[in-house]
């Protein structure tokens, strides 16, 4: 039976894909005004759920309802029409035109035949205004953070008269600053009734923005209930179903030579002045804020974004890295932090994907050697756990957790000496993160030296013997495994000065 208190409900939604089974009988309601999480790992259906109420897919069985009355999308445009709104986790905005003109893309007012620009304008303040935002429609979009881009997606849903909107990994590459704009926005559109689901792998944000929670493990609904009183350990429990080890690996290892080395390096407008190395065996994090220059800086010593100033060594020895390639020849590994535009090609194969670096090494004169290409992906499928169909399947058919085991495995299979992990669990669930840190912490005890990149505090401290916080494009400092806490990185990183450790 439809209950009138609910704004939107989903019952018994079910989705096959061949013999796939995506969704199995799924419920999900929301309330008016509510901030509703949808959460689950990697592959659990959030996507195909939430795809189904926004009419890009159509359910197998189960009915939608709106307000009480059963509805049906057979495209986009009538989940639109009817009040949904989908902001996905790759903006939809085109830089190079100004907000308002974002804000009527497809549907622009005309006054004769030219454009109505002050019309347009006008319409957007008024949507502006509601929402708090001081903002002039004229600027362009390129001249924006990525909260305030956030914002403009929103804004742009409102203008359509959206009452529920979907929120896909929203602040996957925003600061903390930003991500509080973001949440004072969506508590703002709560209490004017809108309805927001909030899809996240960030389970400290869902305890704060959110109102409430509901669970997806296998195609199934697991769980649902309130966040008041939740904790991060119940819902990752719930996500996965088995406890989750959130401790860190204190066994000490022992580190063999330096491998990578740099001296007084820079890079402007970047970072400048960096010194540091990483020895054989060895986890050394760099931390800090978004826009710090930590990723620019491992950009260059790959090859990959320009040459800098100062010397690096390999091993002990001077070289120049002009090239992807010749870090490559070096042993220096890079796995990028988004997947989804550097790190892997979607009209490829799993197969393809996961050998692209080492074709080289397969080939038997003009040919390749599939055979072999196709025994040494299957090897690291294996020891990495890769859960997927046929190795000819596009790799856009994994989840993302699964996706990034196979840049992981493209690398691997080259045997770096130093790998590179750039926020190597950015948009993969709790399951799929714990594995992955298994694979970083064993690759460290079989003699590899690793760096890792990322803007989470305690990514940092679960995996790094050492750790770097940068500031504006230098080292504020360096921390050993027992300095580490949240309160001193974050300090150094927003002061740019040691911390009394």
């Amino acid at each position: 039976m439809p209950n009138a208190a609910y704004k939107l409900e989903m019952r018994g939604i079910c989705k096959q894909f061949d013999q796939n089974v995506v969704l199995k009988g799924v419920d999900f309601c929301v309330r008016p005004g509510e901030i509703h999480a949808l959460i689950g790992e990697n592959g659990a259906g959030k996507s195909t759920l939430m795809n189904i109420l926004g009419g890009v897919l159509p359910a197998d069985a189960g009915e939608i309802r709106l307000d009480g009355q059963p509805v049906r999308f057979a495209a986009p445009a009538d989940s639109l029409s009817a009040g949904v709104a989908f902001i996905h986790q790759e903006l939809n905005l085109v830089n190079d035109l100004a907000i308002y003109e974002n804000m009527f893309i497809g549907r622009e007012l005309k006054k004769g035949w030219r454009l109505d620009a002050a019309e347009m304008c006008r319409r957007s303040r008024e949507v502006f205004e509601r929402i708090g935002l001081d903002i002039d429609p004229r600027r362009m979009v390129r001249e924006l953070d990525a909260s305030y881009k956030q914002i403009v997606e929103i804004a742009r849903a409102l203008l359509q008269n959206a009452s529920v909107i979907i929120m896909d990994e929203p602040t996957t590459s925003l600061t903390e600053v930003e991500i509080a704009r973001v949440f004072d926005m969506m508590r703002t559109l709560s209490a004017q009734g809108v309805s927001i689901v909030f899809i996240s792998h960030k389970l400290k944000e869902v305890l704060t923005v959110c109102d409430c929670y509901t669970v997806l493990r296998d195609g199934q609904m697991v769980a649902h209930g309130d966040t008041r009183g939740a904790t991060t350990e119940q819902l990752a429990y719930f996500m996965v179903g088995h406890e989750v080890s959130a401790r860190r690996a204190l066994e000490k290892r022992k580190f063999g030579r330096v491998v990578l080395e740099a001296k007084d390096v820079g890079c402007e407008p970047w970072f400048r002045h960096i010194s540091f190395s990483v020895r054989a065996g060895e986890v050394l994090g760099f931390t800090g804020l978004l826009g710090d220059g930590r990723s620019e800086l491992f950009q260059v010593l790959f090859g990959a974004l320009g040459r800098c100033e100062g010397v690096v060594e390999v091993e002990g020895e001077p070289v120049r890295i002009p090239s992807t390639t010749r870090a490559l020849e070096l042993g220096i590994g890079y796995v990028p932090r988004n997947r989804k535009e550097n790190g892997i090609v979607k009209d490829l194969s799993i197969l393809e994907n996961g050998s692209l670096v080492t074709l080289g090494r397969f080939r038997r004169g003009p040919l390749l050697d599939r055979a072999a290409i196709a025994g040494a992906f299957e090897k690291q499928k294996a020891g990495l756990h890769i859960k997927m169909g046929r190795a000819s399947d596009l790799i856009t058919s994994l989840s993302g957790g699964n996706q990034q085991k196979v840049v992981l495995a493209k690398w691997l299979t080259a045997g770096p000496k130093v790998l590179i992990f750039d926020n190597p669990t950015q948009g993969v669930d709790v399951g799929a993160k714990e594995e992955i840190y298994d694979i970083i912490l064993r690759l460290a005890d079989e003699g590899v030296a690793i760096v890792i990149l990322s803007s989470e505090a305690q990514e940092i401290i679960r995996l790094c013997d050492r750790a770097l916080v940068m500031y504006h494009g230098a080292i504020a400092g360096e921390l050993q495994r027992s300095q580490m806490s949240e309160t001193v990185m974050m300090h150094m990183a927003t002061s740019g000065e040691p911390a009394a450790v």
